[in-house]
């Protein structure tokens, strides 16, 4: 018995040794935290912006976006919806929800990391108002103090409305009431049951589940948070159902204000990156890639409707505008080059100059037609892509293969969902669409020689005390190869000179582009004008984000606005020429057999000049056949007739060919005929039997290239005979016993 007390006493005494001491690590590692109610209303984080020269960006302050609500003005749907999402048990804990604490701490053990945090409505207030994202003992130490110092100074409806104030929900939004605005175009207190809902389900990471980049997911997000207010029993289950079954309803609202799209673009970014908004302290520093007087230009430019315009370089974004807040929008025409053209050129499929019959045609039930409703025979890949016909895109997909074309898209940040993959992505057929962003950097891929890198609107963010917290880190990746990208440019080049980008024709630099609209009869509701030279991209977007009808095309107003920013882009100076010889071979091809059979084999060594067609391929899909058309004469068997007593010969046309005609009677021969085509040579031999060959003829110099000679069927020439061949009985069905 005194052996059990004594073991029992120093358990005990350990116990008590150990709880004394995680106290006072406790109270020492927290010796400094200490709650600041300043923070807790008012957290205020201005925050300076520089353009790309380093001059300050002065609207730049974050705290103009915070806008306080009162929680009592609140719809009780919205108060219960951040209730079941984020703390089931807000009302009844101290601050700290021990059972959660204890699960999280077994995970975090078992895993070896901080993978799970248990935070509590007013232990997540205190982790942004006062301390960093940042997952370490030391912090969640001091998380702890200040929750419990929390609660006892603030009633729950206090806390729960200072938390509401203060969340971040993404696109530059802090608090609820500028997220209501910013998402619903509404007040706080005026969200609905699914809005709140939606509104909610943006916390746990707002990239992800905003409704303008991913609705997909968002609304998966949205009706999670609606089983959870159902399981709490905040809803009834029609409700809930009913509530499910609702679209998102969320509206794109347009801040105004000097640089805000811009600045948009840099929270966007930062969200992307995985930035803590939280951290964002007083002084510091985010230094960018604006030109100030290239952004006030585009700020400026009126375009009549709804609009987005980009204009990057080689190190990020120039100017940036958008009317939409870089909502993804179906994207036309504007596919073809990337999506099916240019993997198509790399997989050595087809040259630009390759002819693709126009024509109706039907892909298990897809019958794509033109825009103007009409089928233009064979025409080339060049002239495909400038004058944006639609079957030939679908064809050479169809030839390409899905699944090789997203092999390429996959390089380019692009990941098509399952209902994607399939002939109409050829023609921009996607389910939610690209940003103009993401669009216009995919283009800028051809101009940098096949790489792709995403344009950037921020180079660096630095911290108050001088430390780079982030940088650009521009990783390229081959996409196409030089070769292809060379001959993209060629033919985007055409389509500036002759095709639907017309109207950026006549500078005296090299302007590449592609046009696209998506409508119907009805009207249009996006057009795109995506342009490239040298040294810049630029995207132009016109439409309309409820998707109302518009008369607006890629082809007449995005390019107005287009060269509008070309000619304040190269006012002083001109950029240089696009690239369009690296990686490909000049071969030249029997111009009689292109345009006059559509097939392509490398030129006769002896073939005149006239007949030779210059192209370009990229490196190794040179033509392999080479014609024989001069070195070996040959010609479809010319026709034989009799008229009147005359033998006439109609000769098939060529353009370079010469004929020596005989005739052979008496086992004799006569030349009848020596020299250039004509359409038909008449004979008048006396009556008999007689045969004619024909042979064609080139020649080169001072030779005579002779081809196969062509023996005509035999004539029985009398004056009773009009027949042109002699009628040889067919011996195969003669009767041999009845000779």
């Amino acid at each position: 018995m005194a052996k059990f007390l004594k073991i029992s006493l120093i358990i005990f005494l350990s116990v008590c040794t150990v709880a004394v001491s995680l106290i006072l690590t406790f109270f020492i590692i927290t010796k400094d935290a200490a709650l600041d109610e300043s923070k807790l209303i008012n957290p205020n984080q201005n925050i300076l912006i520089y353009d790309k020269d380093g001059n300050e960006i002065t609207s730049a302050s974050t705290s103009g976006n915070r806008k306080n609500v009162s929680l009592s003005s609140l719809d009780k749907n919205t108060v219960n919806a951040f209730i079941a999402s984020e703390d089931r048990t807000f009302y009844t804990h101290n601050g700290l929800n021990y059972k959660r604490m204890l699960k999280a701490f077994y995970t975090n053990i078992v895993s070896r990391s901080f993978k799970e945090g248990a935070s509590t409505i007013s232990q997540q207030l205190i982790k942004n108002t006062h301390l960093s994202q940042e997952k370490t003992i030391k912090r969640k130490l001091n998380e702890i103090k200040l929750t419990l110092q929390l609660e006892k100074r603030y009633s729950k409806d206090e806390i729960l409305e200072m938390y509401l104030n203060t969340i971040y929900f993404g696109h530059n939004c802090y608090g609820l009431q500028s997220a209501a605005e910013f998402y619903f175009d509404k007040n706080a207190d005026k969200l609905s049951l699914t809005e709140s809902a939606t509104i909610v389900g943006l916390l746990s990471s707002p990239n992800n589940y905003s409704p303008f980049k991913n609705p997909e997911k968002s609304l998966q997000r949205r009706n999670l948070v609606l089983n959870a207010m159902l399981t709490c029993g905040y809803i009834d289950d029609e409700t809930c159902k009913t509530a499910q079954n609702q679209p998102l309803n969320a509206k794109q609202t347009n801040r105004t204000g000097k640089n805000n799209d811009y600045l948009n673009g840099i929270f966007d970014e930062l969200e992307e990156a995985g930035a803590d908004f939280y951290s964002l302290k007083n002084g510091c520093k985010i230094y960018t890639y604006m030109d100030a007087e290239l952004q006030r230009f585009v700020e400026n430019t009126d375009c009549g409707y709804d609009n987005s315009i980009v204009i990057t370089s080689d190190a990020g974004v120039c100017a940036y505008k958008s009317t939409i807040n870089g909502a993804k929008r179906q994207i036309g025409s504007t596919a073809k080059p990337l999506m099916v053209y240019a993997p198509a050129i790399e997989e050595k499929i087809l040259s630009p100059f390759t002819k693709i019959l126009d024509e109706k045609i039907n892909f298990n039930g897809y019958s794509p037609e033109n825009y103007d409703k009409k089928y233009h025979g064979y025409v080339s890949v060049t002239d495909s892509i400038k004058l944006s016909y639609n079957v030939p895109a679908v064809k050479t997909l169809n030839a390409l293969t899905v699944k090789t074309a997203e092999k390429y898209l996959t390089k380019m940040n692009v990941a098509l969902e399952d209902d994607e993959k399939n002939l109409a992505l050829a023609l921009g057929g996607m389910k939610y669409g690209l940003s103009l962003k993401n669009l216009t950097d995919m283009y800028s891929v051809f101009a940098a020689g096949g790489t792709y890198a995403p344009s950037r609107f921020i180079k660096k963010v630095v911290s108050p005390n001088g430390k780079t917290v982030y940088e650009n880190q521009t990783f390229k990746s081959r996409v196409f190869s030089e070769g292809a990208s060379s001959l993209m440019n060629g033919i985007l080049l055409e389509t500036v000179k002759s095709g639907t980008a017309k109207k950026l024709n006549g500078f005296n630099y090299n302007v590449a582009a592609k046009t696209g609209t998506c409508g119907n009869s009805e009207g249009n509701t996006d057009a795109y004008s995506i342009s490239y030279t040298s040294e810049h991209c630029i995207g132009v977007w016109i439409g309309d984000k409820d998707n109302k009808r518009l008369n607006v095309t890629g082809g007449n107003e995005c390019c107005t606005v287009t060269k509008e920013i070309l000619n304040k882009l190269y006012a002083t100076h001109c950029p240089e020429n696009l690239d369009t010889e690296s990686g490909t071979s000049n071969v030249e091809i029997d111009a009689e057999e292109y345009y006059a059979n559509n097939k392509i084999v490398k030129a006769d060594p002896l073939s005149p000049k006239l007949n030779l067609l210059k192209v370009k391929v990229i490196k190794g899909n040179e033509p392999k056949e080479t014609s024989d058309r001069f070195s070996s004469p040959s010609i479809s068997a010319p026709t034989v007739s009799v008229k009147n007593g005359a033998v006439n010969i109609e000769l098939c046309h060529t353009k370079y060919y010469a004929y020596l005609i005989k005739r052979y009677s008496n086992g004799k021969s006569q030349t009848i005929y020596d020299g250039k085509w004509q359409n038909c040579i008449t004979d008048e031999p006396p009556e008999g039997y007689y045969t004619y060959t024909v042979t064609p003829y080139f020649i080169d110099g001072d030779k005579k290239i002779y081809g196969q000679e062509i023996s005509l069927p035999a004539i029985n020439l009398s004056k009773n005979s009009s027949s042109p061949q002699v009628k040889i009985p067919d011996i195969a069905k003669k009767n041999w016993y009845d000779l």
